[in-house]
């Protein structure tokens, strides 16, 4: 049975442009349809987070301020209802041995930007799964996570490697605008990532040999999906 890390990020808030303090979390459509399709495929997800702490939901993800309909946010919240207990303990990404696991999946809300971009544990993984030729997956602005990744010269992992993030286009349209703090997809650009955009709010996952990445939360399934390919091929 394939085990896959899920790891969310469990900061609570993101220093905008403006040196404001925005709320946020993990995004509930990138944790819930992404845990789902895994589990529902047999496969073992365990979740971490830096240091241990426990996640939150970015409470936009379930409202219609957020782009999310009363059924869809009802739905989510349920799922994520059922995987409480998992939520409220997770591992300790410096406790994680990649050994254990076949796959990294990083799903995204605008938190990982605060902590999982700069998080030394995840560097170290994503930098152990690339050695050893297992699975790194991202979601949206959970890909900001790879930006953890250097090799020892100083140089981003994923330089060169297609990918794809949550769009500056996206960002402007319906995110945090110019006062975000950065733009994902343009620092994966300046980092050397090969960044592949699809139409804004398509559902649209590159996949590059051992990485797979999706655009948005509209990606969040067909990410998951893409995952479970690559472990029974």
């Amino acid at each position: 049975m394939s085990k896959i890390l899920m790891v969310v990020s469990a900061a609570t808030t993101l220093e905008l442009a403006d040196g404001s303090a925005h709320p946020t979390g993990f995004w509930a459509e990138e944790v819930a349809a992404s845990h789902r399709v895994l589990t529902a495929a047999g496969a073992t997800v365990d979740i971490a987070t830096p240091g241990g702490a426990k996640p939150t939901v970015d409470a936009l993800s379930l409202s219609e301020q957020g782009g999310v309909s009363a059924a869809d946010a009802a739905e989510f919240e349920s799922y994520l209802a059922g995987v409480a207990d998992a939520l409220a303990a997770p591992l300790s990404l410096s406790d994680v041995t990649l050994d254990d696991y076949d796959t990294v999946y990083i799903p995204g809300g605008h938190a990982p930007m605060t902590d999982l971009a700069q998080d030394a544990d995840l560097g170290r993984l994503l930098n152990e799964a690339v050695t050893q030729g297992k699975t790194v997956a991202a979601l949206c602005h959970g890909v900001a996570g790879l930006l953890s990744a250097t090799k020892e010269d100083g140089t981003f992992t994923f330089a060169g490697r297609a990918l794809t993030s949550f769009t500056d286009e996206e960002e402007n349209q319906g995110g945090l605008g110019a006062n975000t703090p950065y733009y994902v997809e343009s620092r994966l650009r300046e980092r050397g990532a090969d960044v592949r955009t699809g139409a804004a709010w398509s559902s649209t996952v590159v996949v590059d040999g051992n990485l797979i990445t999706g655009q948005n939360p509209q990606s969040s399934t067909a990410t998951a999906e893409a995952v479970l390919k690559t472990l029974t091929a």
